[in-house]
Parts: structure tokens; C-alpha cells; sequence
């Protein structure tokens, strides 16, 4: 069995190499995860899972959260909120104590950020906070960065950005914030928040996508299978299921001994 964690990409130039002998393989590729926060849901809890889940390693984790759609209702309290709490967050060196946020992990990363944040303002986002690089701490780190007013032609809207940098998109409906949530290759992990128990059934198995964090920012835990669906990879990690997946099923009939 072959395993591989990175890119989109690489995975699908693996799979073709890997068919000619039929070898199993295993890929963990890449994310565009869903950040949904419904009307009922608890704003605080939901504004602090954000954080979690948009900024550990400055963005840089398959699971981080890539496209906030937040419900029309709650659309400007939770912006004032979030930019609130991110505005207190510290960027520097990580092994100095109160530092949140470190560097991009190179060059080609902090180019890919850079020029994602500059094409949505280009095209009309609005900056509410952060959104241009922090040169004086070192060439790699970018301010977290708050947008608003995405719209579809921004390539913040589709492309992981992989990066500290929140994109902010306001829905009025379950099936509308559904279809955006879906509306993507990639199926690796989705979150969303509510109070509303039905919609909590509802959401979870309509989420197109490998797990799912209800009223939870971070999802990755040993005893839990890891993994996702459409593009973003085959197999699962962790728990008994990734034990599995390096095993296969052996049928043996014995019949006739006397």
C-alpha cells in the first residue's frame, strides 16, 4: 500500500501511477473547508472556534477553515466580534511566550497569500482588518486578515488559501449556505454552528464531506478516522478504520475434514 499526504495535485499523478499495478493506495490531500455559522448558534462559541480553527499554525492545516458563511441575522454582530478577538491576536516568534501567530512556512507561501488577498480587494473586498505582510518581524509573516463582500470571480472564493486569512460571505438560507458549502472539489472537513438540533441532523449529512465539527473548531483527535471524500483523498487515517485500510479480507472455506 502507498500513502501519501499533500497536494491535490501530486495525489491525482500518484493514482495514475499506482493503477498500472493495481497497487491500494492511501492520499490525504487537500482542503476547502466550509465555516458555517447559522442564526441560532452561539456567537461567542462560535467566534472563538474560528480562531482555533482559521489560525493554529497560521493557517496552515488541510482542515483550516477556508470560507466563513455566516447567516444574514447574525452577519455584522459576528464580523464585529471576529475582528474584535483577531485584532487581539499577536504575531512574532512562536517559542516566545503570548505569540498566537508565527511566519508562512516559505517564500512561495507568502507570494500565494499576498496575491489572493490582493486579487479580492482588487475586485472589491473589503479589508477589516490585517491584509498586507508584517516585514519588520521577518519576510514570511502576513497580519491575520479579515474580508468581506466576496464575490464569486475573487479566487479567495475557490482556492485554499492556506494561509491567515478569513473570507467572510453572508447567506440567508440552509440550502443556500449548503449549496456554497458543496459547490467545491474538495470534501475534507466541514464546521458548522447551531442550536437547532434538526438542523444540526440536517446540515451534518448534507455536508459533502469527510467530517464534520458541530459547535467544534477542532476536530482532529487520534481515535477518529481522518480523511475525506471527493478530491481531497482516499482512505481514512486514525481509529480502527485507518488500521483497516492496511489490512485486506481473506475468505477461507474448509469443508470435508473426517
Amino acid at each position: 500500500m502507498y500513502c501519501f499526504l499533500g497536494s491535490t495535485q501530486v495525489g491525482k499523478i500518484l493514482y495514475r501511477q499506482c493503477a498500472s499495478g493495481v497497487k491500494r493506495l492511501g492520499l490525504e490531500l487537500g482542503g476547502n473547508a466550509p465555516f458555517i455559522v447559522y442564526d441560532s448558534a452561539n456567537l461567542q462559541n462560535a467566534v472563538h472556534s474560528a480562531l482555533a480553527s482559521k489560525f493554529r499554525n497560521c493557517g496552515q492545516t488541510c482542515v483550516a477553515s477556508n470560507r466563513f458563511l455566516v447567516q444574514d441575522k447574525i452577519y455584522d454582530a459576528f464580523v464585529s466580534k471576529l475582528v474584535e478577538e483577531v485584532e487581539k491576536l499577536k504575531i512574532g516568534d512562536g517559542s516566545k511566550p503570548g505569540i498566537n501567530l508565527g511566519p508562512l512556512i516559505n517564500q512561495a507561501q507568502f507570494k500565494k497569500v499576498s496575491e489572493l488577498v490582493d486579487d479580492a480587494v482588487s475586485k472589491g473586498a473589503e479589508v477589516k482588518t490585517g491584509g498586507k505582510p508584517v516585514p519588520e518581524l521577518g519576510e514570511f509573516f502576513y497580519k491575520p486578515t479579515i474580508l468581506t463582500n466576496i464575490k464569486e470571480n475573487m479566487l479567495v472564493y475557490t482556492e485554499e488559501v492556506f494561509g491567515p486569512v478569513i473570507n467572510v460571505i453572508k447567506f440567508e438560507t440552509e440550502d443556500q449556505s449548503l449549496q456554497i458549502a458543496n459547490n467545491t472539489e474538495r470534501g475534507l472537513a466541514g464546521y458548522f454552528f447551531s442550536e437547532d438540533v434538526a438542523q444540526i441532523f440536517r446540515v451534518a449529512r448534507k455536508l459533502e464531506v469527510g467530517m464534520v465539527g458541530v459547535n467544534e473548531g477542532l476536530i482532529s483527535t487520534a481515535e477518529a478516522p481522518f480523511g475525506g471524500v471527493k478530491e481531497s483523498g482516499l482512505g481514512r487515517e486514525g481509529s480502527h478504520h485507518g488500521v483497516e485500510d492496511f489490512t485486506y479480507i481473506k475468505y477461507i472455506c474448509v469443508g470435508n475434514l473426517n
